[in-house]
């Protein structure tokens, strides 16, 4: 009954990865449509009506730790459910190109807190060894709401008149809502509850309800003892004493994005086309995109409590290089059909085995308590600043390109290359290792404040 509750309670809290997958990859049915409604040029259309929802998430991702941190965890989870609710109704009903560039912003504002209030939040409740496939229930619902996304873009626009990229956007308000009659009913995190509002009482229940059989008063000494600082805010943050776990979670984030996932996420249509795709079964083509990410999610959620963080890692950086490689390769030599779909599926596949499963519990792990929501606001931050970048550039780059895009899959390979040094020669193991320890590894004992 007990594991049930934490279960239950990760599994809810991870519905907003969900909300996140299915409101950021909707855009991929939508933008043609919409570009071909309001005639918009390809700079206007990559900034402001794919790229808008982006540079929301991050500011909502940078900005994220601060409600986490003044209204808890709980509350922020609740406001995340709202933005997503108000941006899918407006951005369906949206009369002009501005209108709709404002409402999309308004749920990349969600997505960017829910990657911050998410993973802070079941890092929190979970044990130390069930920590990264619970923290992973996020990335898998992400992956669970882009395949969704997918395949309602596919049936809605198989069935809907001209305005079928409305019902697109829409129609993420009943999930939404379904979100929120949730999460109203967890608990808050027993971590901010000791060191925000000092109410042990209440933490000491949560914390029973998750880790029977513990000595409960020994591990709120553990969390309160964790504490070596009385402030924590930015300046603390940035003082130097973490330098480690930021500079960790800034090249875990950056190599995210630089392996062009959001690329190939938002722009498959596009990018099928560009491969000699029949036009009239892009959608379709996506499909599996969805199908393979959920799968391989699966299986990364299932190894990264057994084989740790940093084999997933490993493995996944080899199959970026692989399957880019055969991308580009495909790209220069003209080769079209069945096999393009699968190197853009071993691209995914490699993506949700490796950093898909690994970048939320990481990043979520390495901060010590007193600051983990700057440090899970600057990497979530970092890994939305590099997608709103690439997603901005990438459209007009691939029209520069056109009959060369082969350079981009190369360079996306290059970078995987570098990720594979990080991996091999930098990042850390944190499988296993309680969150008050894990401060003791990344941060020198003479380095306390």
């Amino acid at each position: 009954m007990k594991s049930g509750k934490l279960l239950g309670w990760s599994i809810t809290v991870a519905l907003a990865g969900f909300l996140f997958g299915f409101d950021t990859i909707v855009i991929s049915g939508a933008e043609g449509p919409i570009q071909e409604l309001w005639k918009t040029s390809d700079l206007f259309h990559s900034t402001f009506i794919v790229s808008m929802a982006l540079w929301g998430t991050v500011i909502g991702a940078l900005f994220g730790g601060i409600p986490c941190n003044r209204i808890g965890r709980k509350k922020t989870l609740i406001l995340i459910g709202v933005l997503y609710f108000v941006s899918a109704v407006g951005s369906g009903l949206s009369p002009n190109p501005v209108l709709f560039s404002i409402f999309r912003f308004i749920g990349g504002l969600g997505v960017g807190a829910s990657s911050v209030a998410a993973p802070i939040y079941i890092s929190e409740i979970a044990p130390a060894g069930q920590r990264g496939r619970l923290v992973a229930l996020y990335q898998f619902n992400i992956v669970f709401g882009i395949l969704i996304a997918y395949l309602s873009n596919f049936f809605i626009g198989q069935y809907f008149d001209e305005n079928a990229w409305r019902w697109m956007l829409g129609v993420e308000g009943i999930p939404a809502i379904l979100y929120l009659f949730m999460v109203i009913r967890v608990p808050e995190s027993p971590r901010w509850l000791i060191l925000k509002k000092n109410d042990e009482s209440s933490a000491a229940g949560i914390l029973q309800s998750v880790n029977p059989g513990a000595d409960i008063q020994a591990l709120i000494r553990q969390i309160r003892d964790s504490i070596h600082e009385k402030k924590a805010g930015i300046r603390e943050f940035l003082s130097g004493v973490y330098n480690k776990p930021i500079m960790l979670a800034f090249l875990l984030a950056f190599f995210n994005q630089m392996s062009g996932i959001n690329f190939v996420l938002y722009y498959a249509p596009r990018i099928f086309r560009s491969m000699g795709i029949d036009p009239d079964n892009v959608l379709a083509a996506s499909v599996p995109i969805g199908l393979v990410n959920l799968l391989f999610t699966l299986l990364g959620m299932y190894l990264i409590d057994r084989v740790g963080r940093k084999k997933l890692m490993l493995y996944g950086s080899l199959g970026y290089i692989v399957f880019l490689l055969g991308v580009a390769w495909a790209s220069f030599t003209g080769t079209t059909g069945t096999l393009v779909i699968f190197f853009i599926c071993g691209f995914i596949a490699s993506h949700a085995i490796g950093q898909g499963a690994v970048i939320w519990v990481f990043i979520s792990e390495i901060f010590p308590n007193q600051v983990r929501d700057n440090g899970m606001s600057f990497g979530s931050g970092t890994h939305w600043v590099f997608a709103a970048t690439i997603t901005l550039v990438t459209l007009p780059v691939m029209s520069a390109l056109e009959g060369r895009e082969w350079i981009i899959y190369c360079f996306f390979a290059f970078m995987m290359i570098l990720q594979l040094l990080f991996v091999l020669f930098i990042m850390p193991e944190t499988k296993g290792v309680p969150l008050e320890d894990l401060q003791h590894d990344l941060i020198e004992e003479d380095e306390y404040v």
